[in-house]
């Protein structure tokens, strides 16, 4: 059973042999990357496509969507979210705007890989979710996996993307999570899936966090609660439909995401859920995330910050109530 980690190695190797326009950068990557995504890619590929950068990310992204502009489709690999900040000039005025601002003469075809999230005793700079502050910037496309299924599928659309995409792969996920078989296609954007059906309430929910709604909801239906969960899959494109089709069916609707609330995914899809549904909703809308502080090292205080279960199964009791 291949784990999450494999289906990623699988995807970005199939589409690497499918179209040698294909090419890897980023630290460490010619010698397997910190988790070893890339382990045995410079033997097959060679280093033209498999390219040891420096420690310097505005350089990785930088050099990606140059060499986008001059017909390949870089995967520039981002060794921690965390160290996605100094690229964040590149990304949001440079690739997520080349086709806006070329009035459709040019593309930026870039794949960034970054993984994301805690629950791994990473400490404050290996561990933060990064997603919503690209949530807002139009033209890029962002990916969080949940299952090792959706790794290797939303990777081969992501490569094959003509725009940017950032692609958020769960560390927690990497060896944790594993698949009877991978897909040998690519899973389209924008498609969100009903992990369990429910009739009672929503969870909507992606990533790390999708497992956990789901622990939750098997725990709330034998207390008689039942409990759909719903992975987005990809924050952008947004499936709106199937948000709003879930709980336009079950009236009530809980929000959960691993990364600090203010400001998070969840306030944009209450938004959604106040504006088109709100004639549906039969209690108010939940969130259900991290508090407003940093990580640490701390075990004890990255327990406290990162939803569990039980939070989830809590939240999930005082909604029943209404």
């Amino acid at each position: 059973m291949p784990t999450f980690l494999e289906a990623v190695r699988e995807g970005l190797y199939q589409e690497m042999e499918r179209d040698p326009s294909v090419i890897v950068l980023g630290e460490d990557v010619g010698e397997g990357g910190v988790f070893r995504a890339t382990e045995g890619f410079v033997e097959k590929f060679g280093r033209e496509r498999v390219i040891d950068s420096p420690l310097a990310e505005s350089s990785i992204i930088g050099v990606s969507i140059g060499a986008s502009l001059n017909g390949l489709r870089p995967v520039p690999e981002i060794q921690f979210a965390d160290y996605i900040h100094p690229a964040m000039n590149q990304l949001i005025n440079e690739a997520a705007k080349m086709r806006y601002l070329t009035e459709g003469m040019f593309n930026c075809p870039i794949t960034v890989r970054a993984p994301f999230g805690g629950g791994v005793h990473g400490g404050p700079f290996h561990s933060q979710c990064v997603e919503a502050l690209f949530f807002h910037v139009p033209g890029l496309k962002i990916a969080t996996p949940a299952t090792a299924e959706d790794a290797k599928g939303l990777l081969l659309t992501a490569i094959r993307d003509p725009d940017p995409v950032l692609f958020f792969e769960h560390k927690y996920l990497y060896r944790r999570q594993r698949a009877e078989s991978l897909p040998d296609d690519a899973i389209p954007f924008g498609q969100a899936k009903v992990r369990r059906e429910g009739k009672h309430m929503s969870v909507v929910t992606y990533g790390a966090m999708v497992h956990k709604a789901l622990e939750a909801a098997e725990l709330a239906d034998r207390e008689g609660v039942s409990v759909e969960v719903l992975d987005l899959r990809t924050l952008c494109p947004l499936d709106r439909k199937a948000v709003l089709d879930s709980v336009k069916k079950t009236s009530k609707c809980i929000v959960l995401h691993e990364d600090s609330k203010t400001g998070g995914i969840g306030a944009e899809i209450s938004a959604l859920l106040s504006e088109e549904a709100f004639e549906y909703l039969d209690g108010p809308i939940v969130r259900i995330a991290g508090p407003d502080v940093h990580f640490s090292f701390s075990a004890v205080l990255e327990h406290a910050y990162l939803p569990s279960t039980e939070r989830i199964l809590e939240g999930i009791r005082k909604l029943a109530a209404y």
